[in-house]
């Protein structure tokens, strides 16, 4: 996908994605696409659960055209298509038919689906009605296994783009029983929930990876096999290796909850003296310095805190983000800092 293509896409959060299934998938069929890991297939079960209706799925990877149109069969003296169960079921009742993968599907496949997805036939046969039809993939930006989609497909779906929300996230993890040391870190560190897929394969930090590595330990230490070693391999396994790397060091710190960002700020002692989560809890504040959200800040305090870290830790946080502390107030302690550097 070329540049101009990615910068159009308007993007939904999966919460506004499951409202808009439950509102108008019974009449207008919707394509999600995003990342891999991102939550696709499980925004679709929990909307057809809460609109309590059966969900019956399809991966587009592993069907082939008469598990959608049906075989034929003999009635008197012409064929008739019978379509699959799990498409048409005895049961007249409305459900979800998820197409999953959709964009992996051979073009053949696709084809299959046209009436499908725009007039909810099978051939002669229609859907119950009431009956929801969506369908998710991967984007060719994810290196993914995906086809080019016709345009009569796509013509005939709802293209929506999803984005991770950290905080839908969060509310999501508690009520799953993700752990809280994920949490806490997601909290302080939200790029970490989604990281750009890697140019070669190798595992990369999504919030399905971040799920069942929490699913993993919680195992592996109700086993009693938890250990530094086991630790790191099941990390470094699912994410990507700097969030790895972070959360091993927070891990094998044991420095208890993290405070709020804002609280390190106003009060520069309660930074870790360890080097790893000293360097995690900087980072943290420039990333919020980047993205502006340490506004409420007076200037003051911002001063204050800078004065009082050492000479490189002001550097660590000042590098490529001198303007946006200086939007902060910050341009006195940044001229010391200065001063001091150039031994001026």
């Amino acid at each position: 996908m070329d540049k101009a293509h990615a910068a159009s896409e308007e993007t939904i959060t999966l919460k506004q994605a499951k409202k808009l299934v439950q509102c108008m998938a019974h009449e207008q069929s919707f394509l999600f696409l995003s990342a891999p890991g991102v939550g696709k297939s499980e925004m679709v079960y929990q909307a057809a659960k809460e609109a309590g209706i059966a969900c019956r799925s399809l991966l587009g990877t592993q069907i082939a055209p008469e598990d959608v149109c049906g075989i034929p069969r003999i009635i008197g003296e012409r064929s008739v298509f019978c379509p699959p169960r799990a498409l048409l079921p005895e049961n007249p009742e409305p459900f979800c038919l998820f197409l999953d993968e959709l964009p992996a599907c051979a073009p053949d496949i696709q084809k299959a689906f046209y009436s499908l997805l725009l007039e909810r036939r099978l051939g002669e046969h229609a859907l119950p009605a009431g009956t929801w039809v969506v369908a998710a993939g991967n984007r060719q930006q994810d290196r993914a296994l995906v086809r080019s989609m016709s345009s009569a497909l796509v013509n005939r779906v709802t293209v929506m783009h999803l984005r991770v929300d950290p905080a839908e996230w969060q509310d999501w993890a508690a009520r799953n029983g993700v752990r809280a040391d994920i949490r806490n870190l997601i909290s302080l560190l939200p790029d970490a929930l989604m990281r750009p897929v890697p140019a070669e394969p190798a595992p990369f930090s999504t919030p399905r990876a971040w799920a069942l590595m929490s699913r993993a330990l919680d195992m592996a230490q109700s086993s009693g096999i938890l250990t530094r070693e086991t630790r790191r391999a099941l990390a470094f396994g699912r994410l990507s290796a700097e969030d790895a790397a972070v959360y091993c060091a927070l891990a094998e710190e044991a420095i208890g909850p993290i405070q709020p960002v804002e609280c390190y700020v106003e009060e520069p002692e309660l930074l870790p003296d360890a080097a790893a989560t000293r360097w995690f809890i900087l980072d943290c504040i420039r990333q919020h310095v980047r993205d502006g959200k340490l506004k409420n800040l007076k200037p003051r305090t911002v001063n204050r805190f800078l004065r009082r870290l050492p000479t490189e830790n002001q550097l660590t946080l000042l590098t490529s983000l001198v303007e946006q502390w200086g939007a902060l107030g910050a341009d006195r302690s940044m001229f010391e800092i200065l001063k001091k550097v150039t031994a001026l």
